[in-house]
């Protein structure tokens, strides 16, 4: 009985790993209108590298990298969850005032280089390799250089 219980779950896993993660390149008109919309207005003068989408389990995901390697990542229905800058500032529109504000008050000298959203925080790292975390009322909840 030991055996059989074990081989089911070893089946099931073995299964759910199959169809855990299915990355497909597509094109960037295939991309909800939101990111399409967020490409234009912020990456306007860069050059699309590489589209794709990423299916997993229960959750998808898109991701455009430019020829540059500036990379920007989309969430199911097209809203930004990460850009990251290879050379350079984030465009400035993109990060809250909060944030910028708290930046360059706090490392005059740095900018930021990406940024990350999920539905609990948002981190920012620096161009000096500092990494700072924010929750969605913009407090800082964690410092890591």
């Amino acid at each position: 009985m030991k055996k059989l219980a074990f081989l089911l779950v070893g089946l099931v896993a073995l299964q759910a790993t199959a169809f855990a993660a299915d990355d497909k390149p597509v094109k960037v008109t295939d991309l909800p209108q939101t990111a399409q919309q967020f490409i234009s207005d912020h990456f306007s003068g860069h050059k699309v590298a590489m589209a794709k989408m990423d299916s997993e389990l229960f959750e998808k995901s898109y991701e455009v990298i430019f020829t540059n390697g500036d990379k920007v990542e989309f969430d199911r229905s097209g809203e930004w969850t990460e850009v990251q800058y290879r050379e350079g500032a984030v465009p400035a529109a993109i990060v809250p005032a909060a944030i910028t504000k708290y930046v360059t008050e706090n490392y005059p000298d740095a900018y930021i280089r990406s940024i990350e959203r999920d539905r609990h925080a948002y981190e920012v790292n620096l161009s000096n390799w500092w990494e700072i975390k924010f929750d969605l009322n913009f407090n800082v909840i964690d410092l890591d250089n």
